[in-house]
Parts: C-alpha cells; structure tokens; sequence
C-alpha cells in the first residue's frame, strides 16, 4: 500500500514543499529512503523504526521505500521524521489521514516524543500561505509558530498522542496565537548606557546620526579610548523594532537554530561581534548546506568588527555586496541562496600596529612601512562604504571624574525614533526604511538642496576628491541630520557636518 504524507524542507530562508511518499511491498524486510537525502535524513529509519515501536503500533517487517519528492532537491535534518513514521502507519493501515491539507514537520526520539526543531517559522508562514492547512509540529515550537496568525497549529508531545488524534480517540487542541506584544519586555535593564560614558560628546553625535538614518560608522582610537564601550552602548540607542522586523529577525534566528523554548522571539535588536579570527563562512554565511553567518544574524541590529584592519582581507571585501545592497548571495553547485543583511556596521581599529600612533600618552613605536601596510589592509571600496569616520580621543582625568549629567540612552532614543518615524513616511509607499537604504532615485526625490549648498558640495568634492559614491553617501547623512533637526529641507549647515564626517587624511609619523 502507498501513501503520501505532505511536509516542507527548508532553504535558506524559504519553506519548500515536499511529498513523502511510502510504499509497503513484499520482500526482504528493510527500509530505503530516496530523494537526496543526508546523513541525518538517513539515520531517521532507526529512530522511526524505535519511535514506532514504543509507541504502542507496530512496525510493519516488509520491504519499505520511502521517496522524498521532488527528487532534485537535497533534503536535510531531522525534520522529516514525523512525516515518515506517519506515512509508515498510513500506508501500514494502522491510521488514516483526512482529506484535508494536513502539514507535518518534527524531529522523533527513541521513546517516540517530538523534540524542538529548527525553522518552524518558517513552515508556519509557508501552512498559512497553503490556506486551511493544519500544520503538526513539535510543541516546544508551538510558541515561535504561533506568532503566525491565521493558523491552525496541532501541538504534537508523543507520537502516541497524534496516533490518538488521528484515530479519533483523543483530540489535540489547536494553539491559540501569540501577540508579539505579550512577549516583548520593555522594561528590560540596560547593562550599557551613554549616561556612563563620560565626554566623547562629537563621538556620541556621530553616533546618535547613525542610528537615525541606519548608517555605517568608523571608529578609530587608541586603546582605552573607550571605542567598544561606545559600540555596545550604541545598541541602546536604536529604535525598538516593529512586529514586522522582529518577525524577519526571528525568522533567521530560527533557521539557524538559535531560538528556545523560553525565548522564541527576538525583540531586541541584534547586537553581534565576531572575533577578528572569524572564518569567511561564518561572517558571511555558507557551507555545504547554507546557514545565514554573521552579517545576517545582524540584521536589522549591529555588526560590530573589532581590531577591524585584522580580519581577512576576503572576508572584509566579502562585506561589499552586503553593505551596499541589504542582502548577500550565496552561490553553491546545487544552487544559489539569499540571505537578508541589513545592518548598521560598526569597525573600530586603532590608528596604527601598537595604537599609539599621534597619542599624547604614548609614544608609537612603528615604523612608517609597518603604519602604511596595516592601513593598506583596509581596501578604498570598503571605506568609501563606511558613511561616518571619527576618531575617538582619550579622556582627560578632570573630565572622566567631573560630576556632570551625560543624557541618557532613553532620551537619545526618543531623537533617534522621532527621525525614523519621519523616514517612515516618507518612504510608505517604497520598500526601504532608513535614509542610509536610499538609492540614486530616491537621493535625487528626497535630498534636495539649495545653490548654497550646492556649491559646497562642489567645493568639497574638489579639495576631498570624493567620489559619486561618497557624494551620495554624503548627502544620505545631512538628510539624516536634518530629520535630526525636524528640518524639511537640508540646510547648508546640516552638508556641513555631513562633510565633517567624511574620511581625513592620517598622518604616517607621530
């Protein structure tokens, strides 16, 4: 007898639908699965064949073929357990399956329950797009899935309680949905905040500007300057994120397998800092069976890149398409993927090998060609893709124990999300949501300016020799800065401080 049970295999960040079919012949007792499958997909017939069998049904001792279709796609990971030990009892006639769209994903233990799988979001928005489709899963991921509304979620514990179920015997009750408001903790305590950073105020402007128009920024200091505290404190200063980037975010979070059971949904933005030793893969994500890496783990939060100038130089160039287009493309034999990666990068490097280089303190103790060689590091395409270049001076002693009020992170917060409330709207009608997402197009609709800026804009691109690229990027920031100032119209002073920003020639001596 055959049987066909539905279920999906995930790729990159996408469902796709896949048909276990199960045939029981007479023959030789054994069990065959077909339909590139890998190891783990292989090693399921042991955990079915013991699933089975401590769940009170029985398991059929004949030829058993399992094809997992469509054929020319490679299948993955254990979620395909469930299906085949339903298809094994349907095509055994131990139970039976209505006609209706029944949707089924899970992972099997020995003793037959269901353990917690990865990208169950993701099957959730695939059953919804089906329509009057039930989806059993797992019950540790009925929380992530059920952020999903208009599902009809079956939160399976045992395969002993779905045989029930499906028999009629004892019903399981659909999930009630999750609101993405019940599970946001907005009274969560910052262990970073601005109001402990004594002085750096340019610093904290610059950085209060990047976060308005979701801008790239360069930090560059010598040690102690206070350049990671600034970073982390950085992330207290974002806005907090809508239902639906938390539901983008969550997405990636769960394909990667990183949600859990008491944390299903990923509320704050990320905030992620890969060592500098990080291989290529995982900054930008890949392997044989693609994963999203860092930079969109980082999505719609940070990319922190400390000691920037000592990553791989293929992993720094790696970083081109991402910041320039939102997303990255990973190119296999068997196919390409796309992976999200919309992030605001923060690289923090010092000014030269020991880091003491024009330091007031200390003495630099490298030689002009080893000061030119660590700078060389960094390429001119990957700067000029970096908004906002500032130094970060060391702290004065008077100024680090005065007793002054720094603003809180809180009250930066609220001038970060007025601007990006005004970046909203006017960009409704267009896929982007932050100035630094901009395009040609938009640039020249939304950046107007006056003769007297134009002019300076002309003067500059002469003395500072910037490029198309650094002109646009140049303009995208005095409209943030403008926002900033609840301005309409971008002033000559709002091009003036945008310039300020713009990369300035090093000196190689001290």
């Amino acid at each position: 007898m055959t049987a066909i049970v539905k279920s999906v295999t995930i790729l990159g960040l996408e469902a796709i639908p896949i048909e276990v079919e199960v045939d029981i012949a007479q023959g030789l007792p054994g069990m065959t699965i077909v339909g590139l499958p890998d190891k783990a997909v292989e090693e399921s017939k042991e955990r079915v064949r013991s699933a089975i069998k401590n769940s009170n049904a029985v398991f059929p001792n004949k030829k058993i073929i399992i094809n997992l279709a469509p054929a020319d796609i490679k299948k993955e990971g254990p979620n395909f357990d469930l299906p085949i030990a339903v298809g094994i009892l349907v095509a055994s006639g131990q139970i039976e399956l209505e006609d209706k769209k029944q949707l089924f994903v899970g992972e099997l233990s020995l003793d037959g329950s269901l353990r917690q799988i990865n990208g169950a979001i993701t099957a959730a928005i695939f059953a919804k797009e089906q329509k009057n489709t039930e989806l059993y899963l797992p019950a540790a991921n009925v929380r992530e899935a059920s952020l999903i509304s208009g599902n009809e979620l079956k939160p399976v514990e045992t395969l002993d309680q779905l045989i029930l179920h499906l028999k009629h015997e004892c019903g399981i009750e659909s999930a009630e949905m999750t609101l993405i408001d019940d599970l946001i903790h907005s009274n969560k305590v910052q262990e970073f905040d601005m109001k402990y950073i004594a002085g750096q105020e340019q610093v904290k402007r610059a950085l209060e500007i990047a976060a308005a128009g979701g801008h790239n920024i360069l930090l560059f200091g010598s040690p102690g300057s206070g350049k990671t505290l600034l970073a982390r404190a950085f992330a207290t200063i974002l806005p907090r994120m809508r239902n639906d980037e938390i539901l983008e975010v969550t997405k990636i979070y769960s394909v990667a397998g990183m949600l859990s059971h008491s944390r299903p949904l990923v509320c704050e933005r990320p905030f992620r800092s890969p060592h500098h030793t990080a291989s290529n893969i995982s900054i930008v994500g890949g392997g044989n069976w693609p994963k999203p890496g860092e930079i969109s783990l980082s999505h719609r939060g940070v990319l922190f890149m400390d000691e920037f100038p000592e990553f791989p130089r293929s992993v720094l160039e790696a970083l081109r398409q991402p910041l320039e287009d939102g997303w990255v493309c990973i190119s296999r034999a068997q196919g390409s993927l796309e992976f999200p990666a919309r992030f605001i990068l923060i690289a923090a490097q010092n000014p030269c090998p020991c880091g003491y280089l024009g330091d007031e303190s200390h003495d630099c103790v490298c030689t002009p060609t080893e000061i030119i060689r660590y700078r060389k590091r960094i390429s001119g395409p990957i700067l000029d893709r970096i908004d906002i270049h500032l130094e970060v001076p060391r702290i004065k002693y008077k100024k680090m124990v005065a007793d002054t009020r720094n603003e809180s992170s809180k009250r930066i917060r609220r001038r970060v999300e007025a601007a990006r409330r005004l970046q909203i709207l006017r960009f409704y009608q267009i896929e982007i949501k932050t100035n630094a997402e901009m395009g040609i197009r938009e640039i020249k609709k939304f950046c107007e300016v006056n003769k007297e800026s134009e002019n300076l804009l002309e003067s500059a691109m002469e003395r500072l020799g910037l490029s198309a690229r650094g002109y646009h990027r140049t303009l995208k920031i005095a409209r943030t800065i403008a926002d900033l100032a609840h301005s309409k119209i971008i002033k000559t002073e709002h091009i003036a401080e945008s310039l300020s920003y713009r990369p300035k020639e090093q000196k190689v001596f001290a």
